[in-house]
């Protein structure tokens, strides 16, 4: 049995560099040689290797059943603890953990010989500089952060530089087409369904500029237009859950354009008061469908001990929402490439009633030198209801076609 790489892929394997940085598009197959690399690790005697996500729960979501895929075909696994995702490779006794960096302070403390830092761009940087850096420093550990570029702000774009100026550091950036996992009509169609910046960043891996508003494809006149609800007709309504306010924008589907004809806002509330509002405005003459944050299934913002999902569907709406959360990134990007793709389409048509709406997607910026959303200044209830709704409906996909070959190229 061998591990196959792609030529980029074995590129970055094969530096000899104690630090190494991957920034590439999507779909590259970073997952797949981020295992092969701790395996190589691994078969060394009594190694400690961690993999860090940005959340314990997306370090599962990613890496762990591919992870354990992997180890088996190879019959490595000596011990495994699904608790704290930790396996024991068999002979060399090295152990491979998985770790969220939700809370970083819990990382600190650890010797490793060899860590990956995944998707580095959306781990707050002092998990590095203020706990990670010091684990490898005693043991003159190595380190691969990899992920898809986050703009120049974001710390990603400076460990990238010093991969160009540090002879110990060493940096590397890819296409998705060079990953070879997605094909060349995919990637096409993806450049004709995005808007220009989101297509280069997601798929080209280039670094953007994050500066002023984050919904930058909503044009206050070419996107806001004259229109009332047709009552004949379902509502789609997206709703971001806060008992203040709660809010919700309501919108009607005509082919492939979604027009957000209406909005709901209510302070000092609840999800009962919110389904009792909808009702209250529109009645029962028409199918409407809501799509709520995907928190809902957990969430409680009513008495009772009920979640808002559970409400919602009581209350007789047909709920659509997703198992789990979208990146904030992917909701975003998917907002904006309806707003205005790359061939100057708009999809998404704003009500000039929608005053709260139009504020928001005007207003809401990014934090300082960050791709994270501000969330101080009020804006981003109504676009995030906005968000939850388009993200179900519209999502960013990248289709990987059934002729690629499986992650796993184990010969």
């Amino acid at each position: 049995m061998k591990i196959t790489l792609t030529k980029p892929q074995l590129k970055v394997s094969s530096s000899n560099s104690r630090f190494r940085v991957l920034i590439s598009g999507r779909r590259f197959g970073k997952t797949y040689l981020c295992i092969t690399e701790m395996m190589k690790y691994a078969s060394q005697p009594n190694k400690k290797i961690w993999y860090v996500a940005p959340t314990f729960k997306m370090a599962k979501e990613i890496a762990w059943s591919s992870l354990k895929e992997m180890l088996n075909q190879f019959n490595w696994i000596e011990d495994i603890n699904e608790t704290t995702m930790t396996i024991t490779v068999k002979k060399s006794h090295s152990k491979i953990s998985l770790k969220g960096a939700d809370n970083y302070d819990s990382l600190r403390g650890t010797g490793l010989d060899f860590l990956i830092l995944d998707e580095f761009a959306d781990i707050d940087k002092r998990t590095w500089f203020e706990v990670l850096r010091a684990s490898v420093a005693d043991t003159l550990g190595h380190v691969l952060m990899c992920g898809t570029p986050k703009g120049y702000g974001n710390w990603s774009y400076e460990m990238y530089l010093k991969g160009k100026q540090d002879k110990e550091w060493d940096s590397y950036q890819f296409t998705t087409l060079d990953g070879g996992m997605v094909n060349d009509n995919e990637i096409q169609q993806a450049k004709l369904d995005l808007d220009q910046r989101t297509f280069r960043q997601e798929f080209e891996g280039t670094f953007e500029n994050y500066a002023g508003s984050i919904y930058y494809n909503f044009h206050p006149v070419e996107s806001v237009i004259e229109k009332s609800i047709d009552w004949t007709k379902s509502l789609h309504i997206g709703m971001d859950f806060n008992v203040s306010p709660m809010s919700a924008c309501v919108s009607q589907i005509e082919k492939d354009r979604i027009y957000i004809l209406d909005e709901v806002i209510i302070y000092g509330s609840n999800t009962d008061e919110m389904c009792e509002e909808i009702r209250n405005r529109y009645g029962t003459r028409m199918p409407i469908f809501i799509y709520p944050d995907p928190a809902s299934r957990q969430r409680k913002t009513s008495a009772g001990g009920r979640t808002d999902l559970s409400i919602l569907q009581n209350a007789g709406f047909n709920v659509k929402v997703k198992h789990k959360h979208p990146a904030v990134r992917d909701r975003i990007n998917a907002v904006n490439s309806k707003l205005k793709d790359s061939q100057g389409n708009r999809y998404i048509f704003v009500s000039k009633s929608c005053k709260t709406l139009i504020k928001g997607l005007q207003r809401q910026t990014y934090k300082e030198d960050t791709n994270i959303p501000n969330k101080e200044d009020g804006f981003d209830h109504m676009n995030d209801a906005l968000g939850y709704m388009i993200d179900y409906i519209k999502p960013l996909v990248v289709q990987t076609p059934n002729s690629q070959p499986l992650r796993w190229a184990v010969k």
